[in-house]
């Protein structure tokens, strides 16, 4: 049993990090300009938590509708405020889709421990991690609006430094330094859904 224990903690522990993730399919990227930032009370936010390490450039495809998602960062940054949280990703409001692996989506709400989460980075290459745990707080929020497409996107994040879009370099961007012309990463969807499945 102990020979058996340490096959396996080698076979686990003897890989590179990034082998942990189940690798899943491409997604397509688009470049959105912001055109609007403003406050928007107070909301509750989640907190998605992942058993694995992300790197800077990835993040979770999250929005106020399922056809424009915008590439969320990972808290992979260090700063004056807090200690990075590569982990995490403050993925936004509780009303949110997020996008999930085999082209499907959920709420934000909806995302509990052992829900497997699609990550993704400013290349559009993807990789799954399994969440580990959601917190769900009431935190100030803002409101931002982009356009890409010919279409119009919106999504609520805390407004707080720590959180960040992703840039088209894969640049985290802080969405208190935010402003209208800025460009940053997201996923246009032509196709409707019903219970987070394409129709």
């Amino acid at each position: 049993m102990r020979r058996l224990f340490s096959i396996s903690m080698h076979m686990f522990f003897g890989v590179p990090a990034d082998s942990i993730f189940s690798k899943n399919t491409h997604e397509s990227l688009d470049v959105a300009e912001i055109v609007r930032i403003e406050p928007a009370g107070l909301g509750h936010r989640v907190c998605v938590d992942t058993m694995s390490m992300l790197k800077r450039g990835q993040g979770m495809l999250v929005g106020n509708s399922s056809a424009f998602t915008f590439l969320v960062h990972a808290e992979t940054e260090h700063n004056e405020y807090v200690a990075s949280r590569p982990f995490r990703v403050n993925a936004g409001a509780v009303h949110a889709y997020v996008r999930l692996p085999g082209d499907r989506t959920t709420y934000l709400s909806e995302v509990t421990a052992g829900t497997e989460m699609l990550v993704v980075d400013s290349e559009g290459n993807t990789a799954v991690a399994v969440v580990g745990r959601v917190k769900v707080e009431v935190r100030p929020m803002l409101l931002i609006e982009a356009k890409a497409g010919g279409k119009t996107g919106t999504i609520f994040l805390q407004n707080a430094e720590t959180i960040r879009l992703t840039a088209p370099d894969g640049t985290p961007v802080s969405v208190v330094t935010l402003k209208p012309g800025d460009k940053v990463l997201c996923r246009l969807d032509e196709a409707g859904r019903h219970f987070g499945m394409r129709i």
